[in-house]
């Protein structure tokens, strides 16, 4: 018996299972309703709303047949444009300013792989090659 019923000498109802009967079914609760979510916002608007500047690699094809040849698909916004003209970049419009900075990275890694290249395999000094033979005789090639 419960606290209350003794305090007011009342019997205490049998509960449901113990009389044989079903359960009552619960009523299912109300499915939440969600707030609408606003669309993730990607990178490049993100650095837009701060101000920054964004560029970013979308795609690169190769050529199946030469795969030595290939093409880079680029995004950026206005304030890299900017940036870059600050730099010193010049073009009739955005895609020719963002197409120098490109051709001049591709440039810089090949020259960095040209200096590599050359520190790891020293060419033998050119010009007249001297070789002494001894008794005064020498050979010049």
């Amino acid at each position: 018996m419960g606290l209350i019923n003794k305090l007011f000498n009342k019997k205490q109802e049998p509960l449901p299972e113990d009389r044989g009967l079903p359960e009552p079914k619960k009523t299912p609760a109300m499915p939440k309703t969600k707030k609408p979510r606003e669309p993730k916002k990607t990178a490049k608007e993100l650095a837009t709303e701060k101000g920054e500047p964004y560029v970013n690699i979308e795609s690169v094809e190769l050529d199946p047949e030469n795969i030595g040849n290939g093409a880079f698909e680029l995004d950026w916004n206005e304030f890299f444009v900017a940036k870059l003209i600050r730099a010193g970049y010049k073009g009739k419009d955005d895609q020719q300013i963002v197409d120098q900075w490109f051709q001049d990275v591709c440039r810089n890694v090949v020259m960095e792989t040209f200096e590599q290249y050359e520190a790891n395999n020293p060419r033998p000094p050119s010009g007249v090659q001297r070789k002494d033979l001894g008794d005064g005789r020498s050979e010049v090639s």
